[in-house]
């Protein structure tokens, strides 16, 4: 007979708690080595305990006590493998939570041929996660591609900026129009004008509003 998978489960509500580590024990394949009520307790448990699963909730004894288990977990125990089963759905504490590591990531409600899948498939080093799960993880990886591109874009053209044109940009940030700039550099708008064509092509923007927008998306409006 092939070993069990050891699993651990860490749930604040008492009756779920029970619940799952029975179903989980009844399992020919499973046994459940350890449950917590707590962050603290799961942390505690996973340090004098073996295993190689752990069924963790977010939200017990704070809002993200099971986030903040995991990556205490994942710093000393690396090969327990953590699956979030929350009900926490929304973008932020999903991102926040794959970060710690965590293997997979399942919305509570679930049925329970569905979590075992869940379960077999982290022991054996493909998790699976759910559709819409995966999903938001892969739109914000996209954007953070995107954003690390423009920033590189970004920072390279900063670099080559005129300490003139620095002042463009500077101003622009500022809400002024190019009239207003001419005014306060008492200069002819024509030569606003200018300078700013040519800060537009060292950008590749074709309108101001395009550069004041990409530094406010970067959050970079400190270097000027």
């Amino acid at each position: 007979m092939s070993e069990k998978i050891k699993i651990m489960i860490a749930e604040d509500f008492q009756l779920l708690r029970e619940d799952l580590g029975e179903f989980l024990g009844s399992q020919p394949d499973m046994v459940v080595v350890g449950m917590a009520g707590s962050g603290t307790e799961i942390y505690e448990l996973s340090m004098k305990t073996d295993c190689d699963i752990i069924l963790m909730d977010i939200e017990m004894e704070t809002l993200n006590a099971g986030i903040i288990a995991t990556e205490k977990i994942r710093q000393v125990k690396t090969e327990q493998k953590v699956i979030f089963l929350t009900a926490h759905e929304t973008e932020t504490m999903i991102f926040t939570a794959i970060g710690t590591g965590a293997v997979d990531y399942v919305v509570k409600g679930r049925n329970e041929a569905d979590i075992l899948e869940h379960i077999r498939r982290a022991y054996i080093g493909t998790p699976i996660m759910e559709g819409i799960i995966h999903e938001k993880i892969l739109k914000e990886y996209s954007r953070l591609r995107r954003s690390e591109r423009s920033l590189l874009f970004f920072i390279n053209n900063v670099s080559q900026l005129t300490s003139t044109e620095r002042e463009l940009v500077k101003l622009l940030l500022q809400g002024n129009n190019a009239n207003e700039i001419a005014l306060i550099r008492c200069v002819e708008l024509v030569t606003i004008k200018t300078q700013i064509k040519s800060m537009l092509r060292k950008f590749g923007c074709t309108r101001t509003k395009e550069i004041v927008k990409m530094i406010r998306d970067l959050n970079i409006e400190h270097l000027f």
